[in-house]
């Protein structure tokens, strides 16, 4: 009787269909790594605005401002660390963003509603972020911060990021 020394070739096809069929159930879930890591750093930045302004309404409210609609309140040593504020809470003008958050235009871009309209939520988005097709906005995958409209309520926090 002879001793079987290898694999025969109908074992290497069913083990080579197996392997196809597990890098073709497998391979979505690693290809979206990059949508993935957009969604969290939205939701990180989601994180730092809600403890930037816990900070900026603890200073409002040590300068007694929190209840005021529109001031400015300095939220570090120097005169030039001031962002706006409206009832205690960072307002939506990108100069306070920046400066509460300490982040760069070089990586976020942030686009306040048109008028300063406060009621209206700004957009803040990773640099290279997918677009919609006019090239204009992006399409659910940035962040939008409506800033508090009352002394009674407070602001809104939300990230979009089905599309990334």
């Amino acid at each position: 009787m002879q001793k079987q020394n290898g694999f025969t070739l109908i074992e290497l096809v069913v083990v080579i269909i197996i392997l196809g069929i597990l890098a073709v159930t497998a391979a979505p879930k690693f290809i979206n790594l990059q949508g993935d890591a957009r969604a969290s750093t939205l939701q990180g930045l989601k994180g730092s605005m809600q403890g930037a302004n816990s900070l900026v309404f603890s200073k409002a409210a040590i300068a007694s401002k929190e209840k005021d609609g529109n001031t400015t309140v300095q939220i570090g040593a120097d005169a030039a660390d001031t962002v706006k504020i409206a009832y205690g809470y960072l307002q939506n003008d990108s100069a306070s963003i920046l400066e509460a958050l300490d982040i760069s235009t070089a990586d976020w871009t942030i686009v306040p509603p048109t008028g300063g309209d406060l009621t209206k939520p700004t957009v803040i988005y990773q640099v290279g972020s997918p677009y919609d097709a006019s090239g204009n906005s992006p399409v659910d995958c940035h962040f939008e911060y409506t800033p508090a409209q009352s002394a009674s309520v407070a602001p809104k926090y939300e990230v979009k990021d089905t599309g990334c």
